[in-house]
Formats: structure tokens, C-alpha cells, sequence
């Protein structure tokens, strides 16, 4: 297996446990050391720190992922994920078409560090941006 097959592998396989949501089996991917940060510059501890985080903004979350991309550097691969998220607002409103961007950065066959950005602070504060719910 490839650097970057191996680095999809394990981005792809994170991203399962976190929508279970399995917490436990997502931080098996990451690194001890492993930097979060979430949009708006909201950094999370861990991948519990990324579920508790969740289930406050959501009733529910899941990605529709779409195709990976990657760059490869002299000692880490560079993942990016992108597609959508669905699912439903506290309130019990679905949602679907949300979109999301995820960066990973794998070195040694762990997460070393995740940057996450979605449309969800822009319909949180403008619901009208939502237009498929």
C-alpha cells in the first residue's frame, strides 16, 4: 500500500468511527499529540471533545462523503475530505446539502492534525441559508 493509499485508509476509517459515533475507535487514528481545530478556530481536545461538541449543535450529524484529495510532503500526506453533512438541528429539523471541507495531516500512520470547516455556523445564524431543509 502506497503512503497515500495508507493515509486515505486511515482518514476514511477515522471518519466511519466518528460518525458511529465510536470516539474510542476515531482516537485509535489519531495521534496523542494530535491537533484539532474546528471552524472558527475551535480547537478540540480529542475525538470525544469532537462528538460532546456534536451532539450540542446537532440532534444528529452524518457526512455524505465525497472524494478524497491529497498531497504528499517530504514527511506527512495531506488528506482532504469534502462533501456534505445531513441530518437534524436540536430542534428536530433535518438538514441535508451542508457542505464540509476536512484537512488531515497523517505522518507515521496517525492523525497529527485536523482542520474542519461546514456551512453550519452560516445556517445556525442565517437559516434561510438552508434551502433544502
Amino acid at each position: 500500500m502506497s503512503d497515500k493509499e495508507e493515509a486515505i485508509s486511515i482518514v476514511s476509517n477515522f471518519l466511519e468511527a466518528s460518525m458511529a459515533p465510536d470516539p474510542e475507535l476515531a482516537a485509535t487514528y489519531m495521534a496523542a499529540d494530535v491537533r484539532i481545530t474546528f471552524t472558527g478556530g475551535r480547537a478540540m481536545a480529542s475525538p470525544q471533545a469532537i462528538t460532546d461538541f456534536n451532539s450540542s449543535r446537532y440532534g444528529w450529524v452524518k457526512k455524505a462523503l465525497g472524494p478524497f484529495d491529497w498531497t504528499e510532503h517530504e514527511d506527512h500526506t495531506v488528506v482532504y475530505s469534502n462533501g456534505t453533512l445531513y441530518g437534524e438541528w436540536p430542534d428536530g429539523r433535518p438538514f441535508t446539502g451542508n457542505r464540509y471541507l476536512d484537512r488531515f495531516e497523517v505522518r507515521n500512520g496517525r492523525i497529527t492534525r485536523m482542520d474542519v470547516w461546514n456551512d453550519s455556523a452560516e445556517w445556525l445564524l442565517t437559516p434561510e441559508l438552508n434551502r433544502e431543509s
